[in-house]
C-alpha cells in the first residue's frame, strides 16, 4: 500500500534544489583492513561472505584458505545445526573427515592468543581436541564467548566473521534436523536434508574510497 503524506507535511518538504544542495554524499565502501581476505560460501540457499582474519589468526586462516584455493569445499554441505536455544547455537560445514578432501590437522590457535571471540557471526574450527582441527568449520549464532579459551579450557579457534549473509546462516540454523542421525552428542543435530555448498571462492576486494572532489571557491 502506498502511504500519502498530509498536505502540511508535503508543504514542509524542501524543494528539489535545496535537497540537491544539502543531501549527504552516498557512503563509499572502505577497502578491507590489512590482513582481511573476503571469501564467499555459495550455498543452494544463497551466499555467505566471510572475512578471514590472516593477521590475528594466521595459522587457522591459512588452513581455511588452502581449502578454498584447492576447491576442497566445493560440493560439500552444511550438515549440522546445534540449537542451544532460540537465537543461540552454530551451524557446521566442511569435509566431514573425508580422506580425499581433508588436509593434515593444524596446531591449535586459541582465542587467548588471537584476541578474537565466538560472537555472533564468528567462524571457528571444529575439533575433538587441540591439534586435531582440519577441514570442518562452524559459524556462530548469538554470543557464545563461553567457547573462547580460558586458563583451564583451550576453547576453539576463531579465524574470521560473517560480513554478509547472516540471514542465510539463520535459515540454515532453523532448518529441520533428523531425530535419529548422528552419534553421541551429535544425535538429533544433523540437518535433513543437508544444505549444499556449491562453491567457496575468494571475493573481490572492496574498492578504496575515491579522493573527495575539491570544494569550489566562492567569490
Amino acid at each position: 500500500m502506498r502511504l500519502l503524506l498530509p498536505l502540511a507535511a508535503l508543504l514542509a518538504l524542501p524543494s528539489p534544489a535545496a535537497l540537491a544542495q544539502t543531501a549527504p554524499a552516498p557512503p563509499v565502501a572502505a577497502p578491507n583492513p590489512a590482513g582481511i581476505v573476503n571469501v564467499t560460501v555459495t550455498t543452494n540457499w544463497g551466499p555467505i561472505v566471510i572475512a578471514i582474519d590472516k593477521e590475528h589468526a594466521p595459522i587457522t586462516a591459512a588452513n581455511f584458505l588452502k581449502y578454498v584455493d584447492q576447491k576442497r569445499l566445493d560440493g560439500e554441505n552444511f550438515y549440522r545445526a546445534v540449537k542451544i536455544q532460540p537465537g543461540y547455537g552454530f551451524i557446521q560445514f566442511g569435509t566431514g573427515n573425508d580422506p580425499k578432501r581433508t588436509l593434515p590437522p593444524i596446531p591449535h590457535e586459541p582465542t587467548s592468543k588471537t584476541g578474537l571471540s565466538h560472537k555472533d557471526g564468528a567462524i571457528s574450527m571444529a575439533m575433538g581436541r587441540p591439534g586435531t582441527a582440519s577441514g570442518d568449520f562452524f559459524i556462530i549464532v548469538g554470543d557464545l564467548s563461553t567457547m573462547d579459551a580460558t586458563a583451564t579450557d583451550p576453547g576453539y579457534a576463531v579465524f574470521g566473521h560473517v560480513v554478509s549473509g547472516m540471514d542465510i546462516v539463520h535459515r540454515i540454523m532453523d532448518a529441520p534436523t533428523s531425530p535419529t542421525r548422528g552419534e553421541g552428542l551429535m544425535k538429533g543435530q544433523m540437518l535433513e536434508p543437508a544444505i549444499k555448498v556449491q562453491t567457496v571462492r575468494h571475493s573481490p576486494a572492496l574498492p578504496a574510497a575515491p579522493a573527495p572532489a575539491p570544494t569550489p571557491s566562492v567569490g
